[in-house]
This record gives C-alpha cells, structure tokens and sequence, in this order.
C-alpha cells in the first residue's frame, strides 16, 4: 500500500510548537464540544451558577483531558495516520515527536487534570478512573467495533455524571439520562467526521459509523441529532420550564436543519464543516440553559 507524501517540516521547529500541534491547540472546537454539555450539567446539578471553583475545575480539566486524549489517539493511529490525507501530517505519525514523548505528553496532562479532580470530593474521584479508562479504550475500539463513535460517545459524555457528582456526591438517573442524550449528539457529529475520511477509512480497514451506516448515514445523523435535542430539552425542562429554553432549543434545530443540509450530498468540505461547526450547536444548548435558570 502506498502512503500519501509526508511533506517536509522545518526542522527548526521548537518543541513547544510540536506539543500544541500534537494536542490540537489551534483547534479549540475539539475541547468545547466536551465543555458545553459538562457546563450545562453543572448547571443543571446545582439548579443555577455551581461556583467558580466547579466551573474552573471542569473548563480546565475538559481542556486537559482532550488535550491527553489527542496525545494516546495520534499514538494508537499513527500507522492508519499515514494513509489518511487529512492526518498524514501530525506529529507522531511523520516522525517529528517520539511515541514515548508523545505518551509523556499525555500523562502529565492527565495527572494535572487529576489533581484538578483532587479538589473536589471522593465520589468525583472515583468516577475519574473509569472516565481515564474510557478514554484510553476508544482510540482502539475502531480496530474492533463497527460503531466506535459509541465508545466516544461515553468517553466524551464523561464529564456529565463527573459533574452532578461534584455537585451532589452522586449520580443520579438524570445524569446518566443527559449522558444517553448526549452520546446521540457525539454519533451525529462524529459521523459526519467519519464520512470525511471514508474513503481513505475503508482502504485501510478502518472500522467507523459512516460506514457501517453506508446509505443510511445522512438519515441517521440527523436522527441522531433529533434524539440529543428531544433528551436535554425533557431533563431541562423539568428544572426551568418556559419560553427561554424553547426559543434555544428551537434554534439548534435551525442548526440541526442546517447540517442537513451540508452532509446531504456528502461532501468532503460540508461533512468536515458541519463537524467543526458542532459546538455552536453545544453552546446554544448551554446558553439556553444558563438565561433560563438566571430569569428563572
């Protein structure tokens, strides 16, 4: 099999450069889809404003994990990187970083986040193992599972029971419910990730949602997306119901039906910019949220 060309890099650039790369810094959009919906539970837990404590301990700690999370992926997939146009280039996949290095990266961003999660109480602590766990699995359930944005969809809908338990000292059923809301939010715009690369994912064996859903993949999608919205809004609406949270849900899905209409045609440049454009879709939600409970 031929790889695409790895074009050359200066070698003069600084290893800080590399770690920012490798930890996608210039593309926030990443971490914020993980951000929206642990801030919006946070609200949720507490019934309003949970404190800057809370909210400094999961902005960063959201921040941190992804940023560990892209160092253990660009490891697990550097050999299926270099057959990917989109991926070709990242640092551990064209030899700019060890894997050692990248590791090293990952495990001091892990535990920076840990001792963030060390400031709140035990129950959130122990929650943050299996969180680690889930985190670390995903990059290798696409070798295996024919729907792997599942896996992230847990590994990502995480910080929601983290939250109500920094909250509460437990988790309730509402929190595992948003968590089950959340994971169809993760399937939707991760599919539409996956069908950037699908060509390129079927080539080399890839296992992802856009192909297992072949044909049926647009459908689902905004199934998928139909579902989010229908879960959060009946959780929300149980703790301040009103015109606020209608009119926000009701404009993410203005951009639900915007989305459709940049993967109908399945496009490389529509798939990849209704991905990017998700978290929009996250912070609608969680500014609904936030108004909702501040005019309540």
């Amino acid at each position: 099999m031929t790889s695409p060309r790895i074009e050359s890099i200066p070698a003069t650039r600084s290893r800080l450069s590399l770690y920012l790369d490798l930890i996608r810094w210039n593309r926030p959009a990443g971490w914020l889809l993980l951000l929206w919906p642990s801030l919006g539970a946070l609200w949720l837990a507490k019934g309003g404003f949970p404190g800057v404590h809370l909210l400094i301990v999961f902005t960063l700690g959201t921040i941190l994990m992804r940023s560990a999370g892209c160092c253990i992926n660009d490891v697990a997939d550097r050999e299926f990187d270099r057959h990917v146009k989109r991926t070709v280039n990242r640092p551990v996949t064209s030899g700019q970083l060890g894997v050692k290095e990248a590791l090293a990266v990952g495990a001091v961003l892990a535990l920076l986040a840990f001792f963030l999660v060390l400031t709140t109480n035990a129950p959130t602590i122990a929650w943050s193992f299996p969180a680690l766990a889930v985190t670390v699995i995903y990059p290798y359930a696409k070798r295996y599972i024919s729907m792997p944005q599942a896996v992230l969809g847990v590994a990502f809908s995480f910080g929601i029971p983290m939250a109500y338990s920094a909250v509460l000292a437990q988790v309730p059923l509402e929190a595992w419910i948003l968590l089950a809301g959340n994971l169809f939010w993760v399937l939707a715009y991760d599919t539409e990730y996956a069908m950037v690369d699908r060509d390129d994912d079927l080539r080399i064996g890839m296992k992802t949602s856009a192909i297992t859903l072949g044909r049926f993949d647009v459908m689902a999608i905004t199934g998928f997306y139909l579902a989010y919205l229908a879960i959060w809004l009946s959780v929300a609406w149980q703790h301040v119901p009103g015109t606020i949270l209608l009119v926000a849900f009701a404009i993410a899905l203005a951009q639900v039906a915007w989305h459709y209409t940049l993967i109908k045609d399945r496009t490389r440049d529509g798939c990849f910019k209704a991905f990017r454009l998700n978290h929009w879709l996250g912070f609608t939600l969680f500014a609904g949220i936030v108004i909702a409970f501040s005019w309540a």
